[in-house]
C-alpha cells in the first residue's frame, strides 16, 4: 500500500532528523544534525521556529519540566525555555558525534553516538537519567540509530544502520535490554534502516536511508505497508498531531548530487495510523 505525502515544512536541511511530537507544546520538533539547528512546527497555527546550536545536534526531546534535552556532539545537555543551556553529561570524544536518541518509558534518555567516519565499533548507545548518570548499554556500534519500545514496554527495538537490521530485545526491569535478535533484515538495494517509531498496534515504522520509503512491519517482522517518497534519503518518522494519527517524516540533502525539491523538507502523511504518546525526559 502506498500513501500520498504532503510537505509540512519546505526546507533544505542538510541532514534533517529526529521528528518528535511535543504534546505539551502542541508542536513537532525536528533537527538538522549537520546544520546544528533545532526546528519546531505547529500544524494548527503554522508557526515555525528555528534556532542554532553551538555544535552538531543528534536529537532533541521534550523535558517533563519544560524545555528540551539535547544529544550533542560532546554529550547530553539541557535547554531551558528561556534558552539557558547547561551540560547534563559532558563526554567529548574526538571524531565522534551524537546521533539519534529516544526517551524510554521510565523517562531516561537512550542516546546514540557514532564516529564521523562511521567506523565500525566507534559508536554506542547509552542510558542517561535526569541526574546525569550515564551508562553504556550497547557498545561496538557503528551508526546508532532508531530506538523504540513496544506499547507494553516489554520489548525494545534498535537499529545500527550498517547491519541492515531492526533488532528486538526483551526489556527487563525497565532498563535492561537482553536477548538481542533480528526482527527485520532489509534486503540489498532497498536502502539502510535509519530512524523508527512504534505505533499503538505495536507495529514498527522504519525510515529507509537511500531507500526513498518508510515501511511498517508487524510485531512478527512481516512487512505490511510501504510509503514511497520521491527523495532517497529518508531519515526518521514519528506520529504527531493532537490525535497522533499523522506520520511526520524527515529527509536529508547531504551527499545528493541532484536533490529532489523536497529533499531536506519535513513531510507528513495524514491519517496513516495511530501513534503512541512519547514520554518526556525526566530531567
Amino acid at each position: 500500500m502506498t500513501d500520498a505525502y504532503e510537505v509540512a515544512v519546505r526546507a533544505e536541511a542538510t541532514l534533517g532528523e529526529g521528528p518528535t511530537w511535543d504534546a505539551a507544546g502542541g508542536r513537532l520538533v525536528w533537527i538538522d544534525i549537520l546544520g546544528s539547528r533545532i526546528n519546531t512546527y505547529d500544524p494548527v497555527s503554522g508557526r515555525r521556529t528555528s534556532r542554532t546550536t553551538e555544535q552538531h545536534v543528534g536529537a532533541v526531546k521534550p523535558r517533563a519540566g519544560g524545555g528540551f534535552v539535547l544529544n550533542l556532539r560532546d554529550g547530553v545537555g539541557l535547554l531551558d525555555e528561556d534558552d539557558t543551556f547547561r551540560w547534563l553529561h559532558h563526554d567529548p570524544v574526538p571524531g565522534r558525534r551524537a546521533n539519534d536518541a529516544a526517551v524510554a518509558p521510565d523517562g531516561s534518555l537512550w542516546a546514540g553516538t557514532m564516529r564521523y567516519d562511521e567506523a565500525a565499533g566507534g559508536g554506542a548507545l547509552s542510558r542517561v537519567t535526569g541526574d546525569g548518570t550515564a551508562e553504556v548499554v550497547l557498545d561496538d556500534v557503528a551508526v546508532s540509530n532508531g530506538t523504540g519500545w513496544s506499547p507494553d514496554g516489554r520489548l525494545m527495538y534498535y537499529i545500527d544502520s550498517p547491519t541492515r537490521r531492526v533488532d528486538v530485545f526483551d526489556f527487563v526491569d525497565g532498563r535492561q535490554p537482553v536477548d538481542r535478535r533480528p526482527l527485520v533484515e532489509i534486503e540489498e538495494g532497498a536502502g539502510f534502516p535509519d530512524g523508527l517509531t512504534v505505533d499503538a498496534d505495536g507495529c514498527v515504522w522504519v525510515a529507509l536511508w537511500d531507500g526513498g520509503a518508510v515501511r511498517r512491519y508487524t510485531p512478527d517482522g512481516e512487512l505490511d505497508r510501504v510509503i514511497e517518497l520521491p527523495t532517497p534519503r529518508v531519515t526518521a518518522c514519528a506520529f504527531g498531531g493532537a490525535d497522533l494519527t499523522d506520520l511526520y517524516i524527515t529527509t536529508a540533502r547531504v551527499g545528493l548530487s541532484a536533490p529532489h525539491p523536497v529533499a531536506g523538507s519535513l513531510l507528513v502523511v495524514r491519517g496513516v495510523g495511530k501513534g503512541l504518546q512519547q514520554p518526556a525526559f525526566e530531567g
